[in-house]
């Protein structure tokens, strides 16, 4: 065969072989949301190059050209606030404040409160004060003793309301109390627990873990374990935990080259799904239906009313349904990380409300009871750590709190309490009594003329703003002076347990609009026909370019 023949031949089968790839690459490409959030290494690349500049003095009020007028209304509401607050409280905010420089969460949490341009003025001007002693019905009481509202939710662990958690912890303690704290060997109870998780997530074993990252951790690691596979598919804005593994954008400095990081809710991720032959695995959280492909809401990103977030049942349950049988037929392992939803949602989770059956299911949060605790269940199969016929390559995970006692103790006292009928008919209209308060909630916000409205995935709430400013990140402050205590991402998300009666959520109503009111009339509303969000984005583009020049002094940009 002649020379010439043989190099165009490797020329075809070459070019043929590059094509294949080029085209499987672009498919990848086509499936990630077109957002930064879409594309991890240039979300990280950005974040190096955005500067820090601050807001001070007279433009810190005016950042949105307000007249003068406007001006001096909000800055004398801004110190009336002020001065409301840190009367409130002093004990607790001196407290949290000497905290700071001792407790790395405390200055991080401080300072993402709202947008970073305006967090200098804020920090020396208004003292946040998350102290806390006791806990009764919705209310706590800080270190001042006063009392307030709680929308936190303890970041999901306040289900059924904090007197529901301390009688599973006082039987816990009551029933693991002779043991103490012996690690290694199972109390009893692990048997009772084990049946139940393996009934309620219908899968076959249960390992346990000190956090729902470190379930997460092992749900993914057995996956790519067991199929041999390379490749984790997560969806955009969906977050599972500080783990770099399954972080890797913003927040993350390790490049992470094993993450595919695709559109939720999507023909084109399925067709990657159904065509590419290393996935290992797809994690979802099921907590993305309330705002598909946007991150988990906070006042820290909130420079504009571009916030959006919606929740159709229908449509979701669909996208999960489908995306089950997908990941059926491609032997692709499917992870529910049900950390946060697990038992809010339904007495099955997030399995239950939508109907689908995943491979592996993660748990935390509220499933301890009141203690931390993760919990994954899987397939026989893929929750085996060893090859039958090849005894070293394991799959090693292990963990020297796994099992505590008195976790296990107050987890069984968790499992048989949510079994009450009182609990499980509250399941059964959950849905209807948490749409029907959001609604309730948005009429009266709409008739008081405020630019607000509530979105829901049951008692999952997030604050939604229908008009354009600069400043609805103050809004949490209001908030506050009213006596709604919210969790560090402000008005992001609130997270209500389910013990609200109705008498005590048309307070939060009640409450809701007085600082709606106030706000309002202190003039941080203020709008003309000119400020949009476009507008409002440019002009956080040319302060921010401005905040380069050498001739802005310390970062600052003034009026």
């Amino acid at each position: 065969m002649p020379d010439d023949y043989v190099l165009y031949i490797a020329v075809v089968f070459l070019s043929f072989f590059i094509s294949i790839k080029a085209y499987a690459r672009l498919k990848l490409s086509r499936a990630k949301h077109p957002s930064l959030r879409g594309h991890s290494k240039w979300s990280r690349r950005v974040a190096k190059w955005i500067p820090f500049f601050s807001y001070e003095d007279e433009h810190f009020f005016s950042s949105d050209d307000a007249p003068i007028d406007v001006v001096k209304q909000r800055r004398d509401g801004f110190n009336r606030l002020s001065e409301n607050l840190k009367r409130y409280s002093p004990k607790s905010t001196a407290l949290y404040a000497s905290l700071e420089e001792s407790v790395s969460d405390v200055k991080f949490t401080n300072l993402y409160r709202v947008p970073y341009p305006y967090r200098n003025y804020i920090a020396r001007h208004i003292k946040s004060a998350s102290i806390v002693t006791s806990s009764s019905g919705v209310m706590l009481e800080d270190f001042d003793g006063h009392k307030g509202m709680d929308l936190s939710g303890s970041y999901g662990v306040n289900v059924f309301g904090y007197d529901f958690y301390k009688s599973c912890l006082d039987k816990g303690l009551e029933s693991a109390k002779r043991l103490g704290p012996v690690l290694g060997p199972y109390h009893p109870l692990i048997k009772d627990n084990v049946e139940e998780l393996k009934r309620l997530s219908g899968l076959d074993e249960v390992s346990f873990h000190m956090s729902g990252t470190e379930a997460v951790m092992q749900a993914v690691r057995l996956a790519r374990y067991h199929t041999g596979k390379r490749y984790l598919v997560r969806f955009c804005g969906a977050y599972h935990g500080w783990w770099d593994g399954v972080q890797p954008g913003i927040g993350n400095q390790r490049k992470t080259s094993d993450v595919y990081t695709l559109s939720d809710m999507s023909e084109r991720t399925l067709g990657v799904l159904r065509t590419r032959k290393d996935i290992a695995c797809v994690l979802v959280n099921p907590l993305q239906g309330l705002h598909p492909n946007s991150d988990a809401s906070s006042d820290a990103t909130l420079i504009g009313s571009g916030r959006t977030a919606a929740f159709d049942k229908i449509a979701y349950s669909e996208w999960l349904q489908t995306l089950q049988q997908v990941c059926k037929e491609q032997s692709i392992v499917l992870i529910f990380d049900e950390v946060f939803t697990g038992f809010r949602l339904s007495h099955k989770g997030a399995q239950g409300f939508f109907g689908v059956q995943a491979d592996l299911v993660t748990y935390g949060k509220t499933l301890g009871g009141g203690l931390p605790v993760g919990v994954l269940c899987g397939r026989h199969q893929l929750m085996q750590r060893f090859k039958d016929d090849r005894p070293v390559n394991v799959s090693f995970a292990r963990g020297t709190f796994n099992s505590h006692p008195y976790v296990l103790a107050s987890m069984n006292a968790f499992l048989q309490a949510i079994q009450a009928e009182s609990i499980q008919h509250s399941y059964q209209v959950l849905e209807q009594v948490w749409n029907d308060r959001v609604k309730k909630m948005n009429q009266a916000l709409e008739e008081a003329g405020l630019p607000i409205k509530l979105a829901n995935l049951t008692s999952i709430l997030t604050v939604l703003y229908t008009q354009p400013s600069r400043y609805n990140w103050m809004y949490q402050y209001y908030l506050r002076n009213e006596g709604l205590l919210l969790s560090w991402i402000g008005t992001g998300r609130l997270i209500m347990s389910h013990n609200f009666t109705d008498d005590e959520f048309n307070e939060v109503i009640k409450r809701f609009v007085a600082a709606g009111i106030q706000m309002k009339k202190d003039g941080w509303w203020w709008h003309h026909s000119a400020l949009t969000n476009k507008w409002i984005t440019r002009r956080m583009m040319k302060d921010m370019m401005k905040s380069l020049l050498p001739t802005s002094r310390a970062n600052e940009v003034k009026s």
